[in-house]
């Protein structure tokens, strides 16, 4: 009898130890992928304005007025934080069309996105995209092209099966993996760089031979001294992004442009002010999908969730 008792005591302690181990486990693996992901789950927005700016200096009561102007009459009740690094803003629209179920643009549905970097080095003759940078990374040479193509593989293939994803609790799950991975996610946003600077040698040709009037934020891209044609717009802006700089607005346009989505943003900083909601691009289709930013500074952008 008192071997049994002993044997039911063992198990007893074995199986809390088990137990315990489980539960701290599981709080690990919680934890890391939180950590992982780059696009945080929904917040309470007046929740995050108290606990961001509770200070009473002039410039922390403005933005907490500017929050709740928006949870009062904008119906924004919640946010989603985005990581703060300099592919933020490209994060934050990718992770939004992916999430929505957004289809392909049409003109990317008319073409083989895979056979853009090719067509811009041997058809164009834009030897100059080997100085491309990826990010963090520095000059590549000669390799430019074949991971610009791996880039482009991944956006045309992650895009495509999550949107072709009909049933919403599987594309949320998509989602979250795709962003919780680092080295899918910065091919994701190299990808979308590249069809901008693509986007970008289409309209400086149309330009100089006078085909046909290009759309007006391609005006005002080549009207800067610093992307006056497409070399210096990559050299001068395109290559910082992901490294040490940002997209400026004419080129949150751009974005807007390729991607076939109008782009609402707020910019808490400019509250009380005609800048506190743009749209990018300014001139858009009435067809085009719509999406959402907010932002603090114009260099870090989060999601506002919408609830009626």
């Amino acid at each position: 009898m008192s071997f049994l008792v002993a044997v039911f005591w063992y198990c007893r302690r074995l199986y809390s130890f088990l137990a315990q181990l489980l539960k701290r486990w599981s709080s690990y693996l919680r934890r890391k992928l939180i950590k992982n992901h780059s696009v945080l789950e929904e917040v309470d927005l007046l929740g995050y304005s108290a606990r961001e700016w509770r200070e009473e200096t002039k410039q922390a009561k403005h933005m907490r007025e500017a929050y709740s102007e928006l949870f009062q009459n904008y119906h924004i009740k919640y946010l989603r934080q985005v990581r703060k690094d300099n592919y933020c803003v490209l994060r934050a629209v990718l992770f939004q069309i992916f999430s929505q179920g957004i289809p392909f643009p049409s003109w990317m549905r008319e073409r083989d996105i895979l056979k853009l970097p090719e067509k811009l080095l041997y058809s164009q003759g834009c030897n100059w995209i080997q100085q491309y940078s990826f990010g963090p990374e520095s000059y590549t040479g000669p390799n430019a092209f074949g991971k610009l193509r791996k880039c482009m593989e991944t956006l045309k293939t992650n895009w495509a099966e999550i949107s072709g994803t009909k049933d919403h609790e599987e594309r949320r799950n998509m989602c979250n993996a795709l962003f919780s991975d680092e080295s899918k996610e910065h091919k994701l946003y190299e990808a979308i760089k590249f069809i901008m600077l693509y986007e970008v040698v289409e309209a400086y040709e149309q330009m100089k031979n006078r085909d046909e009037p290009i759309p007006r934020l391609f005006s005002l891209l080549f009207a800067r001294d610093t992307s006056s044609d497409p070399l210096s717009f990559m050299m001068n802006h395109l290559n910082a992004i992901g490294d040490s700089g940002c997209l400026d607005q004419v080129e949150l346009f751009l974005l807007g442009y390729l991607l076939e989505v109008r782009i609402r943003v707020y910019r808490l900083h400019r509250f009380n002010t005609e800048g506190f909601q743009v749209n990018c691009p300014d001139e858009y289709r009435r067809e085009w999908n719509e999406i959402s930013l907010l932002t603090e500074d114009d260099r870090y952008y989060h999601i506002p969730v919408i609830r009626t």
